[in-house]
């Protein structure tokens, strides 16, 4: 299995003077599962080098069993400091493509013309794609044949409720749950904070942070049917 993990390399919270970026438990347990599973892992950015991290998935309150392994895992923290471009990346070189959220997709991945093709030759090509909380925002201007990929398909990611609790409903760029609605997506949802994952032909996408290690099974049991 060769698999192609897209971050973020926006880390600019709206005018807040905060910052955002990926949102770590989105990326170590995917990491994991895919390590663990004997998957060739390929890190792509927009920007290529270090992807900015949300500060807020780094406090001690939203640390899980993956993230304190990667803290100890020197190879995967160097693996991660060093992400291809994704100008540089081929959909043809993979099996498959999992995008981690955290804001930051909001404001790059959405409009980034590089990832928006990425997506569509993948599905062009009956690959599957994955993306957890924020990083469904990926799919806003992803077409094919001339409709949005999300039009008449079940879709989940990150809710209006919990963008709410976060209090970022006024920050954010636009909020996810109504664009993926807006362009024809099925949306559904759990419980806030809660594993909650939909699959829809070759799209699997998760809902939160909970949702990650559940995304990332979904799509290794994919690629091994």
């Amino acid at each position: 299995m060769k698999i192609l993990m897209v971050l973020t390399s926006h880390d600019k919270l709206a005018e807040t003077g905060k910052k955002t970026g990926f949102w770590l438990e989105e990326f170590a347990a995917p990491y994991y599962a895919f390590k663990d599973a004997g998957a060739e892992i390929t890190l792509a950015s927009p920007a290529g080098g270090q992807p900015p991290l949300d500060p807020s998935s780094d406090t001690p309150d939203a640390q899980t069993e993956y993230t304190d392994r990667f803290k100890q895992d020197s190879a995967a923290q160097e693996h991660l400091a060093s992400t291809h471009k994704l100008a540089e990346i081929n959909s043809e070189d993979y099996d498959a493509v999992f995008y981690p959220g955290g804001h930051g997709p909001l404001w790059d991945l959405a409009v980034d013309k590089k990832s928006i093709s990425l997506i569509e030759d993948f599905v062009k090509s009956d690959k599957p794609v994955a993306f957890v909380c924020h990083a469904p925002a990926a799919l806003k201007n992803v077409k094919v044949n001339g409709e949005y990929l999300v039009k008449d398909k079940k879709v989940t990611g990150f809710s209006n409720t919990e963008e709410a609790a976060v209090g970022l409903t006024d920050v954010v760029p636009f909020l996810l749950e109504d664009a993926l609605k807006e362009n024809g997506g099925l949306y559904e949802k759990g419980a806030d904070w809660q594993s909650y994952v939909v699959e829809d032909g070759l799209l699997i996408t998760g809902q939160n942070p909970a949702s990650s290690e559940e995304t990332a099974q979904r799509l290794i049991k994919r690629l091994q049917a």
